[in-house]
């Protein structure tokens, strides 16, 4: 058994990544369902937060069937941080999750997300200091360090640790990669090889296989693994890491019936969570895995994701369904 805080999960856990404009509530249910054992939300802008800004406040938005749930925040500022926990605290997650690890230029120029990682004494700072403002167990999400020539990452960990946080994330690619070349999860087992770590250690990055999920596992060593692009469009991936995990062989593939009804779901959830033209919008990036594989689709998947109205992408999956509804997938 593997516990953040209080709060036990199974050996092993499988942990839906923060991904903007992919981990919002309906994707995150879908996930859920299919085995995910923790979901955070989309990363959310402490200064957004304080601003009352529409688009940071309606990722507080969470169901109470994704919980455990945390939400994830970024920013630099002390004052501004506080703030934001104490706001994150009114929507009641199970997690406080801190953003050090994203590499988007527009927020590591801010000296927020991955950007932090050029100033190791901030960082264990500002997160002591949100330890001590909240009884929420707070975690963190990073990256191995800011290039191969600053990769501390034991020392920053161990660190992190000492000042309160319940488990730590680690992407294996530095911020000078951004998502270039492969994960090096070598470092990530170096961390919880540490004799002095005893929190929660778990892998990210290239997670794409049972068998890279297993490996993370039994070869590293991890607590667990944070998924995180192999499940857009693919919400199925936990459940299939998990029967691989307990049968060792590769669970049947979704029939095409259960990827259209999912998609038809996922399409009029967001619908209902963020209104017709952002839930038409903000879906399209998950159709081109949800029908992976199936010869000629170009013709739907362009109707997929040029429709503006919700009511041609639905006309779209049922005409999949229809030409599409005897195709097996390998």
């Amino acid at each position: 058994m593997v516990k953040i805080g209080n709060i036990e999960l199974p050996d092993f856990p499988l942990l839906l990544a923060p991904m903007e404009d992919v981990s919002d509530p309906p994707f995150r249910t879908l996930c859920k369902e299919n085995g995910a054992d923790v979901v955070f939300t989309e990363f959310i802008s402490s200064e957004g937060l304080i601003r009352d800004a529409a688009k940071s406040t309606m990722k507080l938005d969470i169901y109470e069937t994704e919980r455990p749930v945390g939400i994830q925040i970024f920013g630099a500022n002390l004052e501004s941080m506080l703030q934001s926990v104490e706001i994150v605290e009114r929507t009641r997650p199970d997690i406080i999750d801190i953003n050090f690890g994203c590499p988007v230029k527009k927020v590591v120029s801010k000296g927020a997300g991955a950007g932090i990682l050029k100033d190791i004494d901030l960082m264990v700072s500002l997160t002591e200091a949100m330890v001590k403002h909240t009884s929420l167990p707070i975690t963190v999400k990073t990256r191995l360090g800011w290039d191969d020539d600053s990769i501390k990452i034991v020392e920053v960990a161990e660190r992190l640790q000492d000042v309160g946080i319940k488990a730590i994330s680690i992407h294996g690619r530095t911020r000078a990669q951004m998502y270039k070349g492969s994960a090096n999860w070598a470092p990530i087992a170096a961390v919880k090889n540490n004799p002095r770590m005893h929190i929660p250690v778990f892998g990210n990055g290239d997670v794409t296989t049972p068998e890279l999920a297993m490996k993370m596992r039994d070869e590293y060593g991890l607590d667990g693994c944070m998924v995180g692009r192999a499940s857009i469009g693919y919400p199925w991936f936990f459940r299939e890491v998990k029967h691989f995990f307990e049968h060792g062989t590769h669970r049947a593939k979704p029939t095409m019936a259960e990827r259209v009804e999912v998609a038809r779901r996922h399409l009029q959830m967001a619908i209902d969570w963020k209104g017709e033209q952002l839930g038409v919008f903000e879906t399209r990036r998950h159709y081109t895995n949800y029908f992976k594989g199936i010869p000629d689709f170009k013709e739907y998947r362009m109707k997929m994701v040029t429709s503006d109205q919700s009511e041609g992408v639905f006309e779209a999956f049922e005409e999949v369904l229809e030409n599409f509804g005897d195709y097996s997938f390998a």
